[in-house]
């Protein structure tokens, strides 16, 4: 699942190939991509507008345009494919020799941009405001903003009693974090992911706040070389398991005290921790 990194590098390697364009067609070739909205919605409002910025809210990219905006969010295996125009674009999508899978398309005076899942977990949405979007609306400070401070992570652990992992999941708290960055953020916290939030003295929220925003920081890092590839729909982030010190790791040496890493589960996701270290 694309996390916020994934999702960062996303926008920063879109943004030169859709700003300033004009939304000339909208393709909608599974509407079950835009539900609950109607096809209708997003062709009406996206349709002959220009994006005048991409920009990216949690794990959400935002298609900022001259008027409303696109959500697009790839849940599980969502990703963006482009193509260098109309024509290529209605000759590969979603055919049976040479195709590529897709769910929606924008078209634009040089390109189009699609959005495919396969699975079909993945949204795209249109809005009049963002004030609009719920989902938008829900989410809590952007783990990579400058609103994300020690003082503010401290004020949000000491509302809850959650264990500390199903803390980090809630994007209503904290927003961009999903299952292996909120695993590695505390093994470098080196904090037991069962706890609850609000436990954690000052010396630990500052070292949970420094092991986010460095764990996030390296896998954008990561994802940025090589950078995404929209133009290959095989494409995906590489090298990032290099960098993972507990997630995906059941029974191999901690790199730091070299106990075995343990998984457990926590609200029905596997959670990867070293029992000795972690405290």
């Amino acid at each position: 699942m694309p996390e916020l990194p994934e999702v960062e590098a996303v926008v920063r390697t879109l943004r030169p190939l859709v700003e300033g364009q004009l939304i000339h067609c909208v393709h909608v070739f599974h509407p079950i991509a835009l539900k609950p909205q109607p096809t209708s919605r997003l062709v009406e409002l996206a349709t002959d507008r220009c994006i005048q910025r991409v920009d990216r809210k949690g794990k959400y990219v935002l298609l900022r345009l001259d008027r409303g905006l696109v959500t697009l969010h790839f849940r599980l295996d969502g990703q963006l494919v482009w193509f260098t125009g109309a024509a290529e674009l209605l000759g590969r999508a979603n055919a049976r020799k040479n195709g590529v899978h897709v769910d929606v398309a924008f078209e634009f005076g040089k390109g189009a941009l699609g959005f495919a899942d396969r699975r079909h977990f993945g949204r795209v949405h249109a809005w009049e405001s963002p004030n609009d979007s719920s989902g938008l609306a829900s989410l809590g400070i952007d783990a990579l903003s400058t609103a994300s401070t020690v003082a503010r992570l401290r004020e949000l652990l000491a509302e809850s009693v959650r264990p500390l992992k199903d803390f980090l999941l809630d994007q209503t708290r904290v927003a961009g974090l999903g299952n292996m960055y909120s695993c590695e953020s505390l093994w470098h916290a080196r904090l037991d992911p069962r706890r609850h939030a609000k436990s954690l003295k000052p010396e630990e929220v500052r070292r949970l706040h420094k092991a986010i925003v460095s764990v996030l920081a390296r896998a954008l890092e990561c994802c940025l070389h090589l950078a995404p590839d929209f133009r290959d729909s095989q494409w995906w982030f590489q090298g990032l398991e290099k960098i993972l010190r507990a997630y995906g790791r059941e029974g191999e040496p901690c790199r730091r005290c070299g106990a075995a890493i343990q998984r457990i589960e926590q609200s029905g996701r596997s959670t990867y921790w070293c029992r000795r270290c972690q405290k």
